[in-house]
């Protein structure tokens, strides 16, 4: 490609680069600003900068799951303020049907950089805020059957007017969530992000000069469509399928089958969701916003992961997909749960791709966010806490490697569960037990990687659990003669012996004393558990990752060996 005229390619990369580390450093601020331990410790949000036109031009890394939307905020924020913009004004959005939102608790904030009375560019960010109103605490739940019931939504309305901060916005979120001191801590974060990232380009505008500035990003874009194309022509051609089916909604309805068609050319990479169900009455239903990013997700995933991303990029992706189904629910349906379905858009074309791409995709991972809130009042302070997170557990083996154990599924990216000590402190639980879930799952010549088992032994005197842990009833996928993984589940001990297990529950009464299980699940294994190096089953039993009765029985290993090698 012939480099733009007018600006050495010194000048390009050192302004493509900083763009870059815009995103970064947004994103930095933002985590050192919040008050909420799902955005500074779990980093449940991100960051970036689009152009005048809405293009996302960089991104700091965080919840890949957002990978998209936030240009899709960029966008409706230009088609309502068309001309009616002004140095200073902030945006807020979360309106799952609009604006790039996903579900109520995921907040955009957009601001509008001018530079000498010219609007050039937007900051945006998009982060999970813990409180946001609704029927429950924490804002989203697993029964909820109208968005209504999810909390606060903003259809894309002023936060700020020319730098002056909107009062009635402001005592609106205040009097209508539960916790409204963490609440406007992460819009004040989230407002101090978008700042740093507005000096940053006007600082850049000020040395290079607009020209220069739009010639850069025209090169950076192109850039990043040229990696990513030359990526594209080295996958293998043709048309691939799969299907799967998610376990329920939530109230009772399912189980629900999902089905992707893959057609991959030189040029393009189209996903045709064609055939998938209708939307449903529980709130796992996904918007065509998740839909769109969780294809962006995966496209990265094959092509490029190590591009920087931009908007660029992603010129190769089509996505096909009827209105109205569980992919691209309409208003008023509720999407409180968006994520488990939004993860089965990746997770199809993820199964349809594997057996074709076995240097680049495993077998199928434990795939939920395994989404948890823990809500009650803190024993030493009366206070209510609000413990809000994901959980972390096995993805799928590769072709020549195991899976790796207790990581984050696809959709949470570069995010993390929150530490113990931090756990323990600000709320009302202890953590009894943080181990890995040695539960035979996966086994293959590769086996799958390890879920985690993490128990919360409630101390307050009593507290609510909601929990969504998808893949209860269909395990993780496996390839070429792998056993697929193991199943993800609650399992809740009272006090007196009771156990009830679930996969998904909305306000479970827990006393003082009870222990909230939460266990997730491994990954796919993949090729025959008989073919198995005699090696890696020795390590995994000094390792207890296996046990010998899983050595022996699976692996073949005899009995006296297993025995012998699990006692070292």
């Amino acid at each position: 490609m012939q480099r733009p005229r007018g600006t050495d390619p010194f000048t390009l990369e050192i302004i493509k680069d900083t763009l870059v580390a815009i995103g970064d450093e947004m994103f930095v601020a933002l985590q050192r600003t919040s008050k909420s331990p799902i955005i500074y410790e779990v980093l449940d949000y991100a960051c970036g900068l689009t152009d005048a036109r809405g293009q996302m031009l960089a991104q700091g890394q965080g919840v890949t799951g957002f990978l998209g939307t936030l240009g899709q905020a960029v966008a409706e924020v230009r088609g309502k303020f068309a001309g009616r913009l002004h140095p200073g004004d902030i945006i807020i959005t979360n309106d799952p049907y609009g604006g790039g939102g996903t579900h109520p608790s995921d907040v955009s904030l957009i601001l509008p950089v001018f530079f000498r009375r010219r609007l050039v560019a937007f900051m945006v960010n998009k982060a999970h805020w813990t409180e946001l109103g609704g029927k429950d605490p924490g804002s989203w739940t697993t029964d909820a059957t109208e968005v209504y019931q999810e909390g606060l939504v903003f259809p894309c309305v002023k936060l700020f007017d020319r730098g002056r901060p909107v009062a009635s916005v402001l005592d609106l979120l205040a009097a209508n969530v539960r916790l409204p001191d963490m609440t406007l801590g992460d819009l004040w974060a989230g407002v101090a992000a978008l700042r740093v990232g507005e000096r940053r380009f006007v600082d850049l505008c000020e040395k290079f000069g607009p020209a220069a500035m739009q010639r850069a990003i025209d090169h950076l874009l192109d850039h990043g469509e040229r990696l990513t194309r030359r990526e594209l022509r080295r996958l293998p051609k043709g048309v691939f399928e799969a299907g799967d089916m998610i376990d329920d909604d939530g109230i009772g309805h399912g189980p629900f089958p999902v089905r992707v068609t893959v057609t991959i050319t030189d040029d393009e990479f189209v996903c045709d969701f064609t055939g998938t169900h209708p939307q449903v009455p529980g709130p796992i239903n996904a918007t065509r916003t998740g839909l769109l990013s969780s294809i962006r997700t995966i496209f990265k995933a094959v092509t490029g992961p190590l591009i920087p991303v931009n908007e660029g990029c992603f010129r190769p992706v089509k996505v096909i997909c009827p209105p109205r189904t569980i992919f691209t629910a309409e208003r008023p349906a509720p999407v409180s749960t968006y994520w488990e379905t939004k993860a089965y858009a990746i997770d199809l074309v993820w199964k349809a791709l594997a057996a074709v791409l076995p240097d680049r995709l495993t077998a199928g991972h434990f795939l939920s966010v395994c989404g948890t809130v823990i809500s009650g009042r803190h024993p030493d302070t009366g206070d209510l806490f609000i413990l809000v997170e994901p959980q972390a557990g096995g993805w799928g083996a590769g072709a020549r490697k195991d899976g790796e154990s207790g990581l984050v599924c696809s959709g949470d990216g570069e995010t993390y569960v929150i530490p113990v000590e931090v756990t323990e402190t600000r709320h009302g639980v202890m953590v009894d037990q943080f181990a890995f879930n040695v539960d035979g799952g996966g086994a293959g010549q590769f086996r799958g990687g390890r879920g985690l088992v993490r128990d919360y032994r409630i101390i307050a005197d009593e507290a609510q659990l909601t929990a969504t842990f998808g893949r209860f009833k269909f395990p993780p996928w496996s390839v070429a003669g792998g056993h697929p993984g193991s199943p993800n589940f609650v399992k809740v001990l009272h006090q007196g012996g009771r156990e009830v297990v679930f996969g998904k529950c909305a306000r479970y009464r827990l006393a003082r004393g009870d222990v909230a299980r939460l266990v997730t699940g491994s990954g796919g294994g993949w090729g025959d558990p008989a073919r198995r190096d005699r090696a890696l089953i020795q390590r995994d039993l000094r390792d207890e990752m296996i046990t010998p009765e899983e050595a022996h029985e699976t692996y073949g290993l005899s009995g006296a060996a297993a025995d012998r090698e699990g006692r070292r």
